[in-house]
């Protein structure tokens, strides 16, 4: 009951980003699009118009080459903390959803031995600073979607507050829950605040995303000038 209606309402609210996405963003007929983190491309799919030209970009080659297969796009398999292949300014956009706060410098089996709570945020904040730099370097318009750090519920295991403890306490304590709660999860990810986003993009806005009257996410955006 929990995961299918918490899968109803992550539908309905990629559906209203991606109304956001359209009326903020300059999308013309042939713009070159980059989704980064885009698994199996479905999400930028709903997203920009038929005709766009896209390249799915992820760490997982056989969901970009699925995506590929399904829709026509343009596979790139990424290398973790690697720059972007692309030179400068390739793309007229840049999306990406859910993704940077994830980007910590940690793979998904290191990350659970780390448990020093100022280790993993010096380290993930280069990493996220690096991602970032490379965003605004290769597009000349981007849209960064991250869930609020301070929304009460966090995104990733469906539960109040659990983003604020210590890595010392998070980490074991999302070992145990991974053993009965309806939404597992592994502990590869820093949040980001307003301020804390507005860091990573200076030359961007920062857009709140609403739910029940609060901030769910943050949008980075920057517009074609």
């Amino acid at each position: 009951m929990i995961t299918r209606l918490v899968q109803r309402y992550r539908r309905a609210a990629r559906r209203r980003r991606a109304d956001l996405f359209r009326r903020t963003i300059t999308t013309p007929p042939g713009a070159r699009v980059l989704d980064l983190g885009s698994e199996d491309g479905s999400h930028i799919h709903s997203v920009v118009p038929a005709g766009t030209d896209v390249y799915i970009a992820d760490i997982d080659a056989e969901l970009v080459h699925e995506g590929a297969r399904r829709y026509g796009y343009h596979p790139v398999v990424l290398e973790p903390d690697q720059p972007l292949p692309f030179p400068d300014g390739y793309f007229d956009i840049v999306f990406c959803s859910s993704v940077i706060e994830h980007v910590t410098g940690f793979d998904k089996a290191a990350c659970w031995n780390v448990r020093d709570t100022e280790t993993f945020r010096r380290t993930a904040k280069a990493s996220q600073q690096a991602f970032a730099a490379e965003i605004r370097r290769v597009g000349n318009q981007y849209f960064v979607q991250t869930p609020n750090r301070w929304f009460p519920i966090e995104a990733h295991t469906w539960l109040p507050a659990i983003g604020f403890l210590p890595r010392r306490v998070q980490v074991p304590l999302l070992a145990w829950l991974n053993r009965w709660w309806v939404k597992a999860t592994i502990p590869d990810w820093r949040l980001l605040g307003s301020e804390d986003l507005a860091e990573l993009f200076p030359d961007g806005r920062i857009v709140n995303e609403r739910s029940l009257g609060l901030v769910k996410s943050l949008i980075a955006v920057k517009t074609a000038s």
